[in-house]
């Protein structure tokens, strides 16, 4: 869909969309290769002891006997059929059938717990849910309250109520005809969580893997180039996992590597990378400050990666220009929200790149930082990054909230709640979150620049800086830190730490308190819960 030319205004120029009216997710991403070259890989599953590989003719049969399955069970067009599982093959053979079912796919993620689940079910409305023996345990203790929760289907096999995966998929056809849908139509819905309330259901038509195409063809530098394959350790429940790398490259009929991770494990990441020869992955800014926490891969690992992406929170100046040195290639920067994703991004292949930047709009997107009535800001004036409509990636709505979904617009601009300034040049520099920014002093003091300065120090493997009451100055700024491997808390170390920032940054920015924590609270798409700190105080 991006065109090959050499510089970003040729780019903006000659881009346009192209939106068919009948698109189906499904059956752009297995059929339409299925029909080509059966035996192409699709999904690498890296085991402990063994990689299996799927091709897209198997993906395409397995996808159309659980479409007959869930047909068979009562499912129908409009239905939400949740799944709960851990990247795997499977995991996308059930994407694929919901949406040539003309259903809404619900992704969620493994480590929910029931609390968690039992608000997203039964707000959803979910019938069936397609999981695994651990996701049957807990629904098994909320599914009292899920009155409209009628099929589980497990992996795991069957087990009383819960029918077994592959057993229904024995006696399907593996043809099927996918229900006629339009790019408007809803295929999926993610839950996104703001800063108050209860999370909601961000409810995508068919056209939002359209709309994330130039995204991801731009920050990975012309995608595909022979060669290429994909990993990310981004849980696929998460926009993220599922639309920055999974099922754009599934379009573009490249394989995508599914790897389970007990929680994040930065040398077992860059021994994967090294075995399978991966050239593409999309890694989130905190997962990347955990790979510079360890020794650098070279000499230990032999890397192939062409292109490096991370987004989700600010990457900062320098993870940038560790990503330089020691991988040798830049860290492409991106940005959005479950509702509108992949609107900015970096191209270090043509020169859009700049350290401490997520770039610039990406083709087809129109996109800036507004003040409140809605203009435009300034350079180098601090406001909100806003998307706006009509836009092929931009999300239908929230899920029986039209309230909700109207409050997220300014006229026609979708509001993110994000704070960032722009420069002469076009790049945009993100701030902090509406409710991240710290207020002390009068001064109006962004996390992300304290956290980026606080990792060129030494002994500094992770951190996070929040905001703390304080009479005075309205607010103090604290640092949680994580130290490297071998160091070790002290007073003299905290006033060294001060020191360090006050004088690269300002004499109101550094923290006036620090604490060494042995890890920070992350959510499942790993970015910091600042909330969590600020509750510690």
């Amino acid at each position: 869909m991006l065109p090959t030319l050499p510089d970003y205004a040729s780019l903006m120029q000659a881009f346009r969309w192209a939106i068919p009216d009948r698109y189906n997710i499904g059956v752009d991403v297995c059929d339409r290769w299925a029909s080509v070259d059966p035996r192409r890989p699709a999904i690498i599953e890296d085991f402990s002891d063994r990689v299996a590989v799927t091709d897209f003719g198997t993906l395409r049969a397995r996808s159309n006997q659980l479409a007959h399955a869930l047909l068979r069970l009562g499912l129908a067009r409009g239905d939400r059929v949740a799944i709960l599982l851990p990247p795997a093959a499977d995991v996308v053979a059930s994407h694929i059938a919901i949406y040539k079912l003309g259903a809404i796919a619900l992704p969620l993620a493994s480590v929910f717990g029931v609390d968690a689940l039992d608000y997203r079910l039964r707000d959803a409305g979910v019938r069936a849910v397609i999981t695994n023996a651990g996701g049957v345990a807990k629904l098994v203790q909320i599914r009292a309250h899920l009155p409209a929760l009628e099929v589980v289907i497990s992996t795991d096999g069957a087990d009383g109520s819960t029918l077994g995966f592959d057993a229904i998929l024995e006696t399907a056809s593996a043809e099927f005809e996918p229900v006629a849908t339009g790019p408007d139509d809803p295929a999926m819905m993610i839950y996104t969580s703001g800063t108050t309330g209860q999370p909601k259901g961000a409810l995508h038509g068919h056209r939002v893997l359209l709309g994330h195409l130039p995204g991801v063809q731009f920050p990975h530098e012309f995608f595909p180039q022979p060669g290429d394959l994909a990993w990310t350790p981004a849980d696929w429940a998460w926009a993220g996992g599922l639309l920055n790398m999974l099922l754009p490259s599934l379009h573009f009929g490249v394989a995508v590597v599914a790897k389970r991770f007990e929680g994040f494990d930065p040398e077992a990441a860059y021994e994967m990378m090294a075995r399978l020869g991966v050239r593409n992955a999309f890694i989130p800014p905190t997962a990347l400050r955990m790979m510079r926490a360890v020794a650098p891969p070279s000499g230990r690992h032999s890397l192939q990666l062409r292109t490096l992406v991370s987004a989700g929170e600010a990457l900062g100046a320098e993870t940038y220009a560790w990503g330089r040195e020691v991988l040798g290639l830049a860290v492409n920067e991106s940005y959005g929200q479950t509702e509108c994703n992949l609107v900015f991004a970096s191209c270090a292949a043509i020169g859009v790149s700049r350290a401490g930047s997520m770039g610039k709009v990406v083709p087809g997107h129109v996109a800036g930082v507004i003040r409140a009535d809605g203009r435009l800001c300034a350079p180098g004036e601090t406001g909100q990054i806003a998307i706006r409509r009509p836009d092929p990636v931009m999300f239908l709505g929230y899920w029986n909230q039209p309230d909700a979904t109207a409050k997220k617009f300014v006229d026609d601009w979708m509001i993110t709640g994000d704070q960032a300034r722009c420069d002469e040049d076009g790049y945009v520099f993100f701030v902090g979150r509406d409710d991240d920014i710290i207020t002390s002093s009068g001064y109006r003091i962004g996390p992300s620049e304290i956290e980026d300065c606080l990792l060129r120090h030494p002994a500094v493997a992770v951190a996070a800086a929040v905001g703390k009451p304080d009479a005075l100055r309205t607010e103090i700024v604290k640092a949680f830190i994580v130290l490297r491997p071998g160091v070790s808390p002290s007073d003299e170390l905290v006033s060294d730490i001060q020191t360090f920032v006050r004088q690269r940054l300002s004499a109101h920015e550094y923290p006036r308190e620090i604490a060494f924590v042995p890890s920070l609270p992350l959510t499942t798409t790993g970015k910091v819960i600042r909330r969590l700190l600020r509750e510690q105080g």
